[in-house]
């Protein structure tokens, strides 16, 4: 991926908008690319035609994703999985920094996912007393991209993973270990595993988390 190693980062304050303009920031290509977009105030990506779906994670801002027959209302939290085959736009009046990943027809999408729906990744999974809940958003045999909810106090051994990841922390505060360094993240920051990298997650408060995984 191209994203920092091992230290904790904000995709939204890493990737400001510049008056006027739209920017994208390939993080990752592969089956399933990996890009970040910052949209400055009163800029649009006008709405094209593709053959597989994009799952949009607003990370700052405000946006509207729009097309035939299709105005949704995006704000920070948010996510939405466009449809195949059908126009799709992005626009923004205040500007707007979003994650979006493409996902193919072919990979396996939870039932809980309905394309054209905004939703929110926190609210998939409940936190459980005691116990880690995890949900499967999508995945194949290139990617993972999986919700984990931790109750306080709950955690994840020291490990290594066969590719690289990139977390996102949605709710709550958590230690995430690596290499034998603690970094404590919150909602709203990031943090990215190199392949094999060693590490640890730890809920310091509840902790819930996303993490996507690319064997690639």
């Amino acid at each position: 991926m191209n994203e920092k190693i091992g230290e904790v980062f904000s995709i939204a304050k890493d990737n400001i908008p510049v008056t006027g303009c739209t920017i994208s920031k390939a993080v990752h290509n592969g089956a399933n690319d990996i890009i970040y977009f910052s949209l400055a105030r009163n800029t649009d990506i006008s709405a094209e035609i593709y053959p597989y779906h994009k799952l949009l994670i607003v990370a700052d801002g405000s946006m509207e994703v729009y097309g035939a027959g299709l105005e949704k209302a995006l704000v920070t939290g948010d996510c939405f999985l466009t449809p195949a085959d059908t126009p799709v736009g992005m626009r923004t009046a205040e500007g707007a920094v979003y994650t979006e990943i493409s996902i193919r027809r072919d990979d396996k999408m939870n039932e809980a996912i309905k394309a054209g729906e905004v939703f929110k990744l926190a609210e998939l999974v409940p936190y459980v007393d005691g116990k880690i809940v995890n949900m499967d958003v999508v995945h194949n045999d290139k990617m993972k991209f999986v919700i984990m909810a931790f109750d306080e106090g709950t955690g994840l051994s020291e490990h290594a993973a066969p590719g690289e990841a990139l977390i996102f922390a949605l709710d709550g505060e958590g230690v995430i270990g690596y290499e034998g360094k603690d970094h404590p993240i919150k909602a709203g920051e990031n943090f990215h595993f190199a392949k094999a990298g060693l590490h640890s997650v730890k809920a310091t408060k509840r902790f819930k988390m996303a993490l996507l995984l690319t064997l690639e």
